[in-house]
């Protein structure tokens, strides 16, 4: 500005100083804090590998801080259990009527004719004689379940006729009893004294039931 001939300026120092006064200063945006991952280090180790600092010395970086181990999980191993013993159906209790030699509930005329008569085949036999009662009841228990599940029928089981002056012998009055217990007796049909040819007095005849009769009357 021109007044009477001179140009008064002003500094222009100070006016940049009045501008720069006007402004002001934007604050820098802080950024949140956090670690680097493995995939950003492993990117500036590679993009720093090359480079060498003031001084000659190459930069160290400091490596990926390793997570710290989780911990041991300890495993409870879970209480025992009770034994408990293999369950088993219960055996149907049918009242089976009584099983004596020549008595044959249940069975036609004909084939207890023919049982009596020793007209049906034999097929197998068990000599009990000169054995054990203990011995004799394990294996005429065996013989009978055995002979039963391999369906077979018409069986001979020989006792001995024992001392006639003490009225026979002592198999020969338990096996018939020992017949008729429960468990063989739900596989039999029938029974009778055995001809003389088979052993008379001292031998049975014993037929076993199907298998698909067991238990039936």
């Amino acid at each position: 500005m021109k007044r009477g001939g001179w140009i008064k300026s002003r500094p222009v120092a100070a006016s940049r100083a009045k501008v720069a006064g006007r402004l002001d200063p934007v604050p820098a945006m802080a950024r949140p804090s956090r670690t680097p991952t493995t995939e950003e280090l492993a990117l500036w180790l590679a993009c720093v590998r090359d480079v060498v600092p003031f001084g000659g010395r190459l930069a160290t970086v400091p490596g990926p801080v390793a997570p710290p181990p989780p911990p041991a999980s300890v495993e409870i191993a879970p209480a025992p259990r009770p034994f408990a013993a293999p369950h088993q159906a219960p055996e149907q209790r049918v009242r089976l009527p009584p099983l004596e030699p020549g008595r044959s509930a249940g069975l036609d005329r004909r084939t207890d004719d023919r049982l009596r008569r020793g007209q049906l085949s034999i097929e197998a036999r068990i000599d009990l004689h000169g054995l054990t009662q203990s011995s004799a009841y394990d294996a005429l228990a065996h013989f009978i379940v055995g002979c039963h599940g391999a369906g077979r029928r018409c069986v001979l089981v020989i006792t001995g006729k024992g001392p006639v002056s003490r009225g026979g012998g002592v198999l020969r009055s338990m096996v018939p009893r020992w017949l008729a217990e429960p468990s063989l007796r739900r596989r039999i049909l029938a029974l009778h004294r055995a001809q003389p040819r088979d052993g008379g007095d001292g031998a049975l005849y014993v037929l076993l039931k199907r298998k698909r009769d067991e238990g039936a009357i």
